[in-house]
């Protein structure tokens, strides 16, 4: 079983770097001051076929530089979320409306995975514990919003925002988390990486808890 998981988790490890190498390859043939300037990142040249760019991520500066565009300090996995995040920008503004993933183009095909990694673990791990939710969210640099018993919005990257709401539940209900987007999501992110960064947002969350 042990071998069997192992080579799944390599397969699935030269998949995404595969996707990776993809993506960058696509990167490379973008005007870098525009795909800059599209996604609220910024982009120094050294000269004209050389430069950086420095990416925020979860409040983090990265520095990707051009044409190579590897990051060594983050993942496959992340440099990958940022990627697409690079490739997909248009300069959308925010709307301010904030949204589940299955109302995200395409989120419904896939809004119960999702929900399954993202907000269902949350509650098993918090449960009617709310102050310890707040506590985390905000140690993890969550901003306080009134929505729902408990609400935390995150600058994922420059141009998307994400929001993980909790309620309470009672003798009826049992308690319940959402991970929510800006409307504008789609504008920077295809569906699957909303899933990733969605993802990424609740694994910090459960990282950063105490209990």
């Amino acid at each position: 079983m042990k071998q069997n998981f192992r080579a799944v988790e390599t397969r699935r490890e030269a998949l995404l770097a595969e996707k990776a190498d993809g993506l960058r390859a696509a990167l490379r043939d973008r005007d870098p001051n525009q795909v800059a300037a599209r996604s609220g990142s910024s982009y120094l040249a050294v000269d004209s076929a050389h430069g950086e760019f420095r990416i925020p991520f979860w409040g983090v500066d990265h520095i990707f530089p051009f044409p190579d565009l590897t990051a060594k300090a983050l993942s496959t996995f992340q440099q990958a979320l940022l990627f697409y995040y690079l490739l997909t920008a248009d300069g959308t503004s925010a709307s301010g409306k904030w949204v589940s993933f299955a109302d995200l183009p395409d989120g419904r095909m896939y809004v119960r995975a999702f929900q399954g990694y993202t907000g269902d673990e949350a509650v098993k791990r918090f449960g009617n514990s709310l102050d310890a939710f707040r506590q985390t969210c905000a140690g993890c640099g969550g901003a306080f919003v009134e929505i729902g018993d408990a609400s935390y919005v995150f600058q994922a990257l420059p141009r998307v925002p994400l929001m993980v709401t909790y309620w309470l539940g009672d003798e009826e209900f049992p308690s319940s988390c959402k991970i929510l987007f800006d409307s504008s999501a789609s504008h920077y992110l295809p569906i699957d990486a909303c899933a990733m960064l969605g993802s990424t947002l609740i694994s910090r969350i459960m990282k950063a808890s105490k209990i």
